[in-house]
């Protein structure tokens, strides 16, 4: 705080001549007041890939629903109760408060820096162009979350109760950003640098992941709004997107900032988690060799627990030990879900340089790349007539969404996302749920409901009921 030092019937020409100096003087170097906008930015990131990787049963809870994992005791989330420890508060919480409040100050600082090269300028259009992205993506996720939620109003201090916004009409905003932000990046000029915690200042890196983010939107709007759907995903393919070993992640260190994951399931000291019978027995009978990373052996065997019931630790498989590496990145896109999306995208008609086939084959050999399965065992996966792409039974669909399961394994909100977009796999929901079927949706926030009550009547209203099993406007089958 700035504090004027001198008695006021000090000589005004005294005043004039010494005003200059009066910030300088009052300000110490060592705790500057402002808080850099490339600091910001890497909490922002930070904060964004510990929710998305996150297994505490308070603040994320899609493994659960997803049916990767299900617990040993304290068996509220498993069954769909996330009332009990306001998982969605906390949620909300985070996206707004430690993320978009984050990625919204640094903007706002960054717009202020002043530049004087040529080369400056550039790099500070890249930072504003790349949190534009970062935003993107955040807001993607609150929106297949909850459906509607505050967007245009949000994230202003003056206005506690901000309306809640469409949320068809946020992703079309959100696909014109990231249109923008893959036009105007120059890839020939880094951004962040060492403070981007997810590419490294590659700005090449956030044009490509500007691109994979219209493919997913656009493909989740395919049902929808096919033709906003067609545009996106034609447009961002044209642009370029990640290839091969090419994504998005987190990289993590040890101790406090290791992976989530690890503090959960390990630092914790707590055993609270198996994985499912119905994912284990999936994996098992196509004979899957990612189950040799995925899980461990109880005797020779892959065995899961049942969904939403006590279950004994000691009686199942476990989270395979790459998964609780305290280093283990977080894979927030990648091209495993770039390929599956375009298969997707290939089955709607869509002009995207391949086949359905070719991109689903392509997603599975990719995944098992990044494991680090042998050539041998890939082919002949590839080949098993249950998984080849002709030959696979059911729909479309069903084959696609088979597969994303297994290869989305502990990206719990991509899983459910593809899950409720094509109705695939079909879980067996939880026989002691609080609702009867899978969960399609978050129910807002009890603080929104109490505290911007007006507001989320209306959400409520517009999106068919705030109830766990209310289906997204895109959710059409």
């Amino acid at each position: 705080m700035k504090r004027i030092l001198f008695p006021l019937m000090l000589l005004a020409a005294v005043l004039v001549s010494c005003t200059k100096d009066f910030e300088e003087f009052n300000t110490d170097p060592k705790k500057p007041s402002v808080v850099p906008g490339n600091f910001l930015f890497s909490n922002a990131q930070k904060a964004f890939a510990d929710q998305e990787a996150s297994a505490n049963i308070n603040e994320n809870v899609f493994k659960l629903w997803t049916q990767y994992i299900t617990q040993t005791e304290y068996i509220d989330e498993s069954n769909y109760n996330i009332v009990k420890r306001t998982v969605a508060n906390l949620t909300f919480r985070t996206y707004y408060r430690d993320v978009l409040r984050d990625l919204k100050e640094a903007k706002k600082v960054i717009t202020t820096e002043e530049v004087l090269t040529d080369a400056q300028k550039i790099e500070k259009a890249n930072r504003l162009l790349v949190i534009d992205v970062m935003e993107c993506m955040v807001w993607a996720n609150l929106v297949e979350i909850f459906g509607n939620v505050p967007y245009t109003q949000a994230l202003d201090e003056s206005n506690v109760t901000p309306v809640y916004d469409d949320a068809k009409t946020i992703y079309v905003d959100l696909l014109a950003k990231l249109t923008n932000a893959a036009s105007n990046l120059d890839p020939g000029q880094s951004a962040f640098t060492s403070a981007d915690l997810y590419m490294s200042g590659n700005t090449a890196g956030w044009i490509k992941l500007a691109n994979a983010l219209k493919i997913r939107i656009g493909v989740i709007l395919a049902d929808a709004e096919p033709e906003i759907a067609k545009q996106a995903v034609e447009s961002a393919v044209a642009s370029g997107t990640f290839i091969g070993n090419e994504g998005c992640a987190m990289p993590y260190l040890t101790g406090t900032n290791s992976n989530p994951i690890y503090q959960d399931l390990v630092m914790s000291g707590r055993n609270d988690f198996v994985p499912t019978s119905p994912f284990v027995d999936l994996m098992n009978s196509l004979d899957d060799p990612r189950r040799a990373v995925y899980l461990t052996q109880l005797d020779g065997a892959y065995v899961g627990g049942a969904v939403g019931e006590l279950n004994d630790f000691d009686a199942a498989s476990h989270v395979g030990d790459l998964f609780i590496e305290p280093t283990f990145p977080v894979t927030l896109c990648d091209y495993t879900e770039v390929a599956f999306n375009l298969a997707i995208a290939a089955e709607h008609g869509f002009s995207v340089g391949k086949s359905a086939a070719e991109y689903y084959t392509e997603a599975i050999a990719n995944s098992m790349d990044s494991y680090g399965i042998s050539a041998t065992d890939k082919d002949a996966y590839l080949a098993k007539p249950e998984v080849a792409y002709a030959t696979a039974p059911g729909t479309w669909k069903e084959k696609i969404g088979k597969q994303t399961w297994i290869a989305y394994y502990f990206r719990g909100l991509a899983a459910w996302t593809s899950i409720r977009l094509l109705d695939a796999p079909v879980l067996t929901p939880a026989a002691n749920g609080v609702v009867s079927s899978l969960p399609v949706r978050f129910t807002y926030p009890i603080n929104e409901q109490t505290l911007n009550r007006t507001n989320y009547q209306a959400a409520a209203s517009a999106i068919g009921g705030d109830l766990l099993t209310t289906k997204l406007f895109w959710d059409k089958y």
